[in-house]
């Protein structure tokens, strides 16, 4: 089974229930915390009463600076809504470490960013190094791969859309919520990866609702892509992909063409004067909640509940 991993300012918990109980560890990165297993494995087994959870503030379990990458349009549901047909080349794209935040602070909108959304997306945590040229199997995870966490891929989208810049537009900092476990996994559930389930909701409206099932690229052959060229290392992180639902939907087809032949600065300004319509893009006030879990609650990454402020 599966452990939950929560980290505070005091150190690292295992979760039991709604208690958590200390880790014995020196460990203070994630890479740390991965080496030395066996401490999470005797607080996990210990018979200490622990801490109400309620009680912890929780940190992002993945500590940085640290690699953080993600795969582009990896869902059926979200390359429908993005005008995707056919086959959809992979494509992945890096995100700035500092953009990591914990599973309750705050999302911080800049200034000059009119168009924020949310996008979940399920974390891969490494626990080993993938070195260049590294083929994995689906029968190789358990050897690459320690946990899971939730993550969401806050975005830009006006710098996104006119920069084409996916590195400034997705990296601001408090632009990717983790959290709130670390959930370590035993090689036994990883044949359970499938039948987890992605939600998000913003003020109580469920908005992206899918399972892994849904996902283009699965893991194994995400990581064999992505060590064509990219090393990684233990404690960094790979987000992978969001299903639909998120505010940004392509427009209908006709005025995508008509769009084509306008001017740059024209195209967008008649786009985002539509886009400001759209009442699903978040604003100060707004309080995202996200989750992932299977549904026999064999795999349970804990609830995400992250408020959205403007900056001051």
């Amino acid at each position: 089974m599966s452990t939950n991993v929560l980290r505070t300012a005091d150190g690292w918990w295992v979760v039991r229930d709604d208690r958590a109980v200390p880790v014995d560890t020196k460990a203070v990165t994630t890479a740390e915390l991965l080496a030395d297993r066996d401490a999470v494995r005797e607080a996990a087994l210990s018979g200490e009463a622990g801490t109400p959870v309620a009680d912890l503030v929780a940190l992002s379990p993945v500590t940085t600076p640290c690699r953080v990458v993600a795969q582009m349009v990896n869902y059926r549901s979200h390359a429908r809504d993005s005008g995707f047909t056919g086959d959809i080349p992979p494509a992945f794209f890096r995100k700035a470490s500092g953009s990591v935040s914990g599973p309750g602070e705050t999302i911080v909108r800049p200034p000059h960013v009119r168009f924020l959304d949310y996008e979940i997306e399920l974390g891969l945590v490494m626990g080993a190094p993938l070195p260049v040229g590294t083929v994995v199997e689906e029968r190789d995870l358990p050897s690459y791969v320690a946990g899971l966490v939730v993550t969401n891929d806050v975005s830009a989208r006006d710098v996104q859309l006119t920069k084409t810049q996916f590195y400034e537009s997705k990296s601001y900092p408090t632009f990717t919520p983790t959290g709130p476990y670390l959930t370590l996994l035993e090689p036994e559930d990883f044949a359970h990866l499938l039948d987890l389930r992605l939600k998000l909701s913003v003020n109580g409206e469920l908005r992206q609702d899918r399972t892994l099932a849904d996902m283009i690229v699965r893991p194994a052959r995400a990581l064999t892509l992505l060590a064509r060229f990219q090393t990684l290392d233990a404690g960094d992180l790979l987000l992978t992909g969001t299903p639909g639902g998120t505010a940004l939907k392509a427009p209908p087809k006709a005025v995508e063409k008509i769009g084509a032949l306008l001017p740059p600065a024209v195209k967008w300004k008649a786009f985002f004067k539509s886009q400001a319509k759209n009442p699903h893009y978040l604003h100060a006030g707004d309080v995202i909640t996200a989750t992932i879990a299977t549904p026999d609650g064999r795999i349970d990454l804990g609830e995400q509940r992250t408020p959205v402020a403007d900056a001051n």
